[in-house]
Parts: C-alpha cells; structure tokens; sequence
C-alpha cells in the first residue's frame, strides 16, 4: 500500500475507506471488515456519520492490530470551542473503543474552530490524537489556524476530483506540505464524470475501470482518496491499482477536464446560522 508522509513525519495511506452515508450498523460494520480483507488500512468516519461504534466494533473483529489501522474521524461544529471539544474527543474515542486517533479534524469551517483547534492541539501533546487537521475550510480560515495555532494541520479533507481540481486552494496547501485528501474522489458518482471517453479510453488500455483510473489520478497527483461503496466487488476494485502507472501524457489530459464543478453544497450566511443551531446527539447510535 503506497503511502504519503506528513508534515509532522507520520505516514497516511494512498487509499482510505469511506462511511459517509452507511448510517445502518450492520451494513457500516459488515462493509469496514471488507475493507480490511481487502487490504485497506485507512477507516475514514465521523462524529456526523453516526457510525463510530460501527467502526469500532469492525475494528476490534478485524484481528488487525491497532497500529496497522489509521483512523479518521472527525468533530462537527456544534462540538467546536475549547471546552466542548476536548468533551467531544473523549466521546469520539470512547464511541470508537480506541485508546488513540490517528487523524481527527475539525469538519466543516463554522463556529469557534480556533478553541477546538486548541483542543486538538492538547489531544496532540496527551497522544489521544496522533495528527490533525481541517475539513471544508477555506484558505482565509486555514490562515487563520496556520496563524494563531501551534500546529499547522497535517490534513486538509476537500471536495477533490478531476471535475473539481481546487487549484488555487492546493497553492496554499502546497505552500505549507498540507495534505490533500479527497471525498467525492469519483465526483458523488456523476455519470458525466464516470462516463468521459478519456476514462473509458485509458481503462480500456489498462485493462481498468473509469473508476479505478479516477483513482490512480489521485494517487498519482499525491492525494489521498477515501472511496466509500458498501458493493464488496467495488470496494475490491478501488483498491486494485498497484499493477498499472498513468504515464505524465495522460495524467495531463486529465488535468485538462477540470470543470471547477463542485456537488458539496456548502451552507453559508443564513443557512450556516440554521445549520449551527440544529442538535446532533452523537451518542445515538449503535
């Protein structure tokens, strides 16, 4: 499994596994140990998932150890400032039935995310966190962590696909040895996007799937990428792409199809404040 090395020396796997939207138990859990026969070690979820437990029951089935897991999760803004978010790691990681995480973010770029990034940075120094980082943060607020914290994040978790290639953030990313990684690596599904004849093209020359090819451009490009399917042939195959290389020609061409075609909505002004007010019980789940 290639990996990436962080700015802080720790190592992140290519390839992670998703649990967006597997909200049923069973199916999150039965779908997690796939993933690990498989050969995935990346577990990416989060407090607004409502399927910790889920992970942490296959976590404990897998017969892995826990170091060989890297574990994601991430704190929701309803859970942001200093005081909240040290309560909320210690329920994350009592939900995950885990002594540590490996990267825990801060998920979506409301409320105080200064005070819990103060959070995050002492869950660092007690080693209940071994890295942390951002979700859905902008560059003007990522500057604003970078400025006034001490850790600058090792992750930034980002809406990231050859339809949506966020050039201009990446400058910054780059500038700091930020990590990208991608959700919606296969741009949510799109048909449009799974459907380009360059795909169809280069899966045919590599005897690959318009997925598998998506993917490879990730990998190539440096990014994380955290598919999620609950299909045990689909989770097999995202994970399949040792045995062929994009050569610089090809990875070019897919560079050139960015659209800057975002499917995130992401809620501002009026509908961030609404977003903000609503409760989330994260301990409801099972």
């Amino acid at each position: 499994m290639k990996k990436f090395i962080l700015n802080n020396g720790n190592s992140i796997p290519a390839i992670g596994f998703g649990v967006f939207m597997i909200t049923d138990p069973d199916e999150c859990e039965k779908a997690v140990l796939e993933a690990f026969k498989d050969g995935y070690r990346l577990i990416d979820t989060a407090n607004a998932y409502m399927n910790e437990r889920a992970v942490g029951r296959a976590m404990k089935k897998s017969g892995l150890k826990r170091e060989e897991i890297f574990l994601t999760t991430k704190i929701m803004p309803q859970d942001f400032g200093y005081e909240k978010t040290k309560e909320a790691i210690k329920k994350t990681l009592a939900r995950l039935d885990t002594p540590y995480i490996d990267l825990l973010l801060l998920h979506i770029r409301f409320g105080d995310y200064l005070g819990a990034w103060k959070a995050l940075e002492e869950a660092v120094a007690e080693r209940k966190v071994l890295s942390i980082g951002i979700s859905n943060f902008d560059e003007e607020r990522i500057l604003k962590i970078i400025e006034e914290g001490n850790i600058i994040p090792q992750v930034d978790q980002i809406e990231c696909h050859p339809y949506f290639q966020q050039h201009s953030l990446r400058k910054l990313l780059d500038e700091y040895h930020i990590q990208v990684e991608s959700f919606y690596p296969v741009g949510h599904g799109d048909p449009n996007l799974l459907h380009e004849p360059l795909f169809k093209e280069l899966g045919n020359k590599y005897g690959k799937s318009p997925v598998q090819i998506i993917l490879k451009w990730h990998e190539q490009e440096k990014f994380v990428a955290i598919p999620k399917s609950t299909n045990p042939q689909h989770i097999k195959d995202n994970i399949d792409l040792d045995d062929f290389q994009l050569t610089e020609d090809e990875m070019n061409q897919i560079r050139r199809i960015d659209k800057d075609r975002s499917y995130f909505d992401m809620p501002e002004g009026d509908q961030a404040e609404m977003f903000l007010s609503q409760h989330i019980d994260f301990d409801n789940q099972k």
